[in-house]
Formats: structure tokens, C-alpha cells, sequence
């Protein structure tokens, strides 16, 4: 089998906004695990701009890259620091 999870993960996964992404992470922090209904809670927390079902999809692929990168098999993200919290 070739290609990485990675390329796949990115093809399923439905577009999300830099300001859903920050409110996904936001809102990640807030509910963390165990919390009930996390899901739910998280796309409310984000507008219901996403549903519970493409949130919680969102975390599986981020956290499936996040033990690719892990485990080796996919190289650390190169990311241009110069001026990235301006």
C-alpha cells in the first residue's frame, strides 16, 4: 500500500476555516477528555459551523497524523516561525 495516512486523512476530511480551526482548538481545550457529549458540545462551542460527527472525525485525523509523526513514518512539519503570532 502506498502513500501515507496523512494524504488520506487530508482527501476525507471536509475544509475548515483558520478561525474554525482555532475555535476547535479552543473549544478541544475547554471540553477535554471524558467530558460527556464532547462532540456536541465542541461544534456548539465552534457555531455549529461543523457537526458533532465532522468534529469529532477532525480529531481522529489530527490525532492519526500526530502518531505518524510520532512513530517516525512521517517527517516533523517544517514551519516558518518568522512572524507566525503577528
Amino acid at each position: 500500500m502506498s502513500g501515507s495516512g496523512s494524504s488520506r486523512n487530508v482527501n476525507m476530511a471536509s475544509t475548515w476555516s483558520k478561525r474554525e480551526e482555532k475555535l476547535f482548538e479552543e473549544a478541544l481545550a475547554y471540553y477535554g477528555e471524558g467530558t460527556p457529549d464532547r462532540w456536541h458540545k465542541v461544534s456548539r462551542a465552534m457555531g455549529g459551523s461543523k457537526t458533532a460527527d465532522e468534529v469529532r472525525r477532525q480529531y481522529e485525523i489530527l490525532e492519526d497524523d500526530v502518531k505518524l509523526i510520532l512513530s517516525g513514518r512521517v517527517p516533523f512539519p517544517k514551519y516558518n516561525t518568522q512572524g507566525a503570532w503577528n
